[in-house]
């Protein structure tokens, strides 16, 4: 494992109104993402992270249907286009870093996209680049900010990030 990078990257932060616009947004996000790739969420019980993951997993194609891993901890989801398998785990029921390099993450990283529920100081250190999305209550939707951190992110402008979250008020 590698510790933890420091900021370097774009963040947006977008309103969702809808658990549709959620998944829109997971799919847009899939477009940035590739094998190699550690992102973590972060939000409350109910926010919308697997709601987010289920559109991660359609905007890369892979063996459905995403559903929260919480119960068997990490799913690996096979792709069904060639490209990057995705490997949804759930940190929920974890107590540590550990704990989290027990489950051998690292062994499926650089061919598969890795998603972390609740991995919000537990699993930074899987990978020196990753991105955060943090999802809060925002009236009648959510917020979802999403940061960069790392070398493979401070190369991507502040406009991929908008551009992923652009237009999701009207989806």
């Amino acid at each position: 494992m590698t510790g933890p990078s420091q900021v370097a990257g774009p963040a947006a932060t977008v309103t969702v109104p809808t658990a549709a616009a959620m998944r829109a947004l997971g799919s847009r996000l899939a477009g940035l993402l590739r094998a190699g790739d550690l992102v973590i969420l972060v939000g409350d019980l109910g926010a919308g992270k697997t709601t987010l993951v289920q559109g991660i997993g359609a905007g890369l194609e892979v063996r459905g249907p995403v559903t929260s891993p919480t119960f068997v901890i990490a799913r690996v989801h096979p792709s069904l286009s060639g490209g990057p398998d995705l490997v949804h785990a759930d940190a929920y029921r974890l107590a540590s870093p550990a704990e989290v390099d027990d489950l051998d993450l690292d062994e499926t990283m650089d061919s598969s996209v890795t998603v972390v529920e609740w991995g919000g100081g537990l699993a930074e250190g899987l990978a020196a680049d990753r991105l955060e999305v943090t999802i809060t209550p925002a009236g009648q939707g959510r917020d979802v900010q999403i940061t960069g951190y790392g070398e493979r992110w401070s190369r991507l402008a502040d406009s991929a990030f908008l551009a992923v979250s652009g237009g999701v008020e009207g989806l």
